[in-house]
């Protein structure tokens, strides 16, 4: 797994400590990828949001409490375990470096194409 995990590490470099590293890569990774993560905050209604991390302007930010709304708490639950943080922390971490992750992944301010998931993925971890 560590090989193509890289683009995060790549993207958010020494941006952010490794715990919150592996808590952003592990639910990005266990979501299925970035377009489902961003799929699951729209759906959630926390579109607004998301958008703005995706766009080239102003990141809005997002509460733990709305992390918690959007991840769900048994999945929050489950990634906080695996990542060895509890479930305060990780859903801070995430309110804090997720809209940071999903910005520096899109730069130009759209997902990438379907077709070219596979190199994102691989810049972003």
């Amino acid at each position: 797994m560590g090989d193509n995990m890289s683009w995060l590490k790549g993207i958010l470099g020494g941006v952010i400590g490794a715990e919150a590293l592996n808590l952003v890569k592990d639910y990005v990774e266990k979501q299925g990828g970035l377009e489902a993560v961003v799929n699951n905050f729209r759906t959630s209604g926390f579109g607004r949001q998301v958008d703005s991390w995706i766009s080239t302007g102003k990141n809005e930010a997002i509460s733990a409490i709305e992390i918690g709304q959007a991840v769900g708490v048994s999945k929050l639950k489950e990634l906080a375990k695996s990542t060895g943080v509890d479930f305060d922390k990780a859903r801070d971490l995430l309110a804090e470096y997720l809209p940071i992750a999903i910005d520096k992944a899109t730069p130009e301010g759209k997902l990438p194409p379907a077709e070219g998931q596979d190199s994102v993925k691989r810049s972003f971890y």
